[in-house]
């Protein structure tokens, strides 16, 4: 049994627009003043006050109120392809800190995290490729939020990363990234042909999400299925990093098939909140699958 291979534009080139080539081939001056619409008169008042200073142009721009901190961050990060969104609260989730923080000690943090999985999951020098499912005991444990933001800065890194929504009991990418949620993971799963259905994150050319869709009555036997396997061994040679969101353990044993069919699964522990009788229950859990428990992380958003 394979599963239906429109599953998904995936074979879509996850290249840098021709805009971000562009950009980085610009000086940020240039990015500046389109950003700010500067006039060629403030132009000159800030290549004069560089001259006068031997400030850069966007120190300069700042100091003559021409242009913001923001506006330098945004130039910057468009010349390295990195994406940046400071209001992305509007376009995208709030909880994106990766995206609107990304210079905060939160998404400091994710990029700790991400150097650890690129070591210990997707480092295909070591191991076969695998997709990675995160797992937590309870509801609210923030495991959407993390791997969310875990699949940004993946992405940042310039590979293809893809996030699949496997939640089939609470999903909460499509609102996180706030997508169309009409076709997903369940469709290709109850055996219907979808396209589109994988969706690339505006603004970042290579994340990707695949949404849950439709919330189905059976998650539990969807995933426990071979069609599922097959689909995660798939989008790993399609994809760099695959990421895999699941339901909590409290909700059933979804967690536990999602990371056997992965190879691999991080856990997720709420401060002050989680139980270590429940952080013990999932740890056997995984242990009693093929599934390589990665480590545990300590959630405090």
């Amino acid at each position: 049994m394979t599963p239906p291979h429109d599953f998904a534009s995936t074979d879509a080139t996850a290249h840098a627009p021709q805009g971000d080539t562009r950009a980085a081939q610009r000086s940020i001056g240039d990015i500046i003043s389109e950003l700010r619409n500067l006039s060629a008169d403030q132009v000159e008042r800030v290549l004069a006050h560089q001259r006068e200073t031997g400030m850069r142009f966007g120190e300069a721009a700042i100091a003559l109120g021409l242009a913001s901190t923001s506006d330098v961050l945004l130039a910057l990060t468009q010349q390295f392809h990195y994406p940046y969104a400071p209001d992305a609260s509007g376009k995208l989730g709030a909880e994106l800190v990766t995206l609107s923080q990304t210079f905060s000690p939160q998404a400091e943090a994710f990029r700790a995290l991400r150097s650890q999985m690129m070591m210990r999951v997707f480092d295909e020098k070591k191991q076969a490729p695998r997709a990675l499912a995160l797992i937590s005991p309870q509801v609210g444990d923030g495991k959407s939020y993390v791997a969310a933001n875990l699949a940004v800065v993946l992405a940042q890194l310039g590979g293809r990363t893809l996030l699949v929504d496997a939640d089939m009991r609470n999903p909460r990418q499509h609102e996180i990234f706030k997508l169309n949620v009409e076709a997903g993971l369940s469709a290709i799963l109850s055996g219907r042909t979808e396209k589109q259905v994988v969706q690339q994150v505006p603004g970042i050319a290579s994340l990707f999400v695949l949404p849950v869709g439709a919330v189905p009555p059976n998650p539990l036997e969807l995933v426990e299925r071979g069609a599922f396997g097959l689909l995660i061994g798939e989008l790993t040679t399609k994809f760099d990093h695959v990421l895999v969101d699941t339901p909590a353990a409290v909700l059933g044993s979804d967690g536990q098939v999602i990371a056997a069919r992965c190879g691999a699964a991080l856990g997720l522990a709420r401060r002050n909140t989680s139980r270590v009788k429940a952080l013990r229950d999932l740890t056997e859990s995984i242990a009693q699958t093929p599934a390589e428990l990665v480590g545990f992380i300590v959630n405090e958003h």
